[in-house]
């Protein structure tokens, strides 16, 4: 059995300044050392919520664990380029094979090409267009993870630009069809099976549209 971690690291970042406060100081006697995080729910490696794209959908506490925990499988993805249209036919022959409800990772291991503290992973990363999106509902999972930022208009926002909604293919086609958003996983280059067991549980936060995981892989897993 081997564990992958697959999450970004929570500090300082170019999209997102996360409030990291410590107080107590265990060499100077004091009793605890306690951090304070202040931050979005929708920075570093996270999981969407219906509601962050559906008015009055399900917020994150309501999205049940077996949603984004159990069988994955892995689309090799990493012979994709910068800037590259990602169609159904490119999904179609990455697709290892499994069983509907799989939990599906797309795998480019984009990070290893563009730092993700930079603003060329953002920008000059791949990205899914609207046909490959329903190809992917097609297979029925249960979730959808990614290692890249698979909407094109997601390179917009950081200029503050907006697109309708139509326009974010994935949010749109999955998330609003109850396929939960596992976003901005990392590390996938470190994976060598095409079948894992992956565990992306959010924080339990009342009424919100989306929270922080700690996303893994377990390798050697009989499933």
């Amino acid at each position: 059995m081997r564990i992958v971690d697959l999450s970004m690291p929570v500090r300082d970042h170019f999209r997102w300044k996360p409030e990291i406060t410590v107080k107590g100081n265990k060499s100077a006697g004091d009793q605890f050392r306690v951090t304070r995080l202040g931050t979005t729910c929708h920075g570093f490696s996270h999981v969407d919520a219906q509601a962050h794209f559906i008015a009055d959908g399900p917020t994150i506490e309501a999205t049940p664990l077996d949603q984004v925990v159990g069988a994955a499988r892995v689309f090799d993805l990493s012979a994709i380029g910068p800037d590259t249209e990602i169609t159904p036919e490119i999904l179609a022959a990455a697709d290892p094979g499994g069983k509907q409800g799989d939990i599906i990772l797309l795998a480019t291991r984009w990070d290893t090409r563009r730092d993700h503290e930079t603003r060329a992973f953002w920008t000059e990363a791949p990205w899914l267009n609207r046909a490959a999106a329903e190809w992917l509902w097609t297979l029925r999972p249960r979730a959808l993870a990614v290692d890249f930022p698979q909407d094109y208009p997601i390179r917009l926002l950081l200029d503050g630009i907006e697109v309708p909604d139509a326009e974010h293919v994935t949010h749109d086609v999955l998330l609003r069809n109850g396929v939960t958003l596992i976003e901005y996983v990392v590390n996938t280059a470190a994976l060598t099976q095409s079948r894992v067991f992956l565990s992306a549980a959010p924080l339990k936060i009342e009424n919100a549209d989306g929270a922080p995981a700690r996303i893994y892989a377990i390798e050697g897993l009989p499933l």
